[in-house]
């Protein structure tokens, strides 16, 4: 079959996305609806959620969920399969940054983050990966960072968190792929977003960095994630499982 055939399926899959009310979150969402996809989004803001569900056009629906209450999760995925149905995809996409110097992070901050960022993934990805595995299918997609693969200054909590996301992915991707459940990773790049605007509106010394060790010297778009995710839920992708995939216009390679 060719890619465009493979890439087909996506219609037949249901997708629950962590975040999925702003950013490239939202982006995710309206494109895995726009082909097909039933998509579940989930989040803490239902005002984002009902947003995104009113301006975006196929199946999607959304849970306002809380990933840092982990007890509570178990009951959620129940919830979500018995009234929505199996998870084909699950995009772990949910999560918050800090900058700040390190020596000024609180130990109640650094937590924060590592149970936002970590614990929630890992707690949901295991709750979901118990029914994948009944169906011995299944793609796991978690969003990692530049910070996860050189060091960025001021974000030690995410740097740790999301470095621990990549290590948790490959490990995943060991213990679940004989099953039939491929794990895999994005890690994006400098995306022009709002929250990136602003901080490079505050810091432009910043973005000129980021430009000028970018060999295609732009920065990216919250699509090229989408169109990644796509890939990697799709079973264009079917072979792959346990990578990392750099999504930054080669940030991570330039100089």
């Amino acid at each position: 079959m060719i890619v465009a055939d493979l890439l087909s399926d996506i219609k037949e899959k249901r997708v629950l996305i962590t975040g999925g009310g702003s950013g490239l979150g939202l982006c995710m969402a309206q494109t895995f609806a726009h082909h097909g996809a039933s998509v579940i989004i989930t989040g803490l803001t239902e005002e984002k959620l009902k947003e995104t569900v009113t301006k975006t056009d196929g199946d999607i629906s959304y849970y306002v969920n809380d990933i840092t209450e982990l007890d509570l999760l178990p009951g959620f995925v129940d919830q979500v399969i018995s009234e929505k149905g199996p998870i084909d995809v699950l995009v772990n996409n949910c999560g918050i940054n800090m900058k700040k110097p390190m020596l000024e992070v609180t130990d109640e901050e650094f937590q924060n983050i590592m149970k936002t960022n970590l614990n929630g993934a890992f707690a949901l990805t295991r709750e979901v990966a118990r029914y994948m595995m009944k169906r011995e299918k299944g793609s796991v997609i978690n969003i990692t960072s530049m910070a996860a693969i050189y060091g960025i200054p001021g974000v030690a909590a995410y740097t740790s968190s999301k470095s621990a996301m990549l290590g948790l992915t490959r490990s995943m991707a060991v213990d679940l792929s004989p099953s039939g459940i491929r794990v895999n990773a994005i890690a994006p790049g400098f995306i022009d977003t709002l929250m990136s605007r602003r901080a490079f509106e505050s810091d432009p010394e910043r973005r000129n960095k980021v430009i000028d060790r970018t060999p295609m010297r732009k920065l990216g778009v919250p699509q090229d994630i989408a169109n990644a995710a796509m890939f990697l839920a799709s079973d264009a992708s079917g072979f792959i499982s346990g990578i990392n995939l750099p999504v930054d216009g080669g940030n991570s390679i330039g100089f």
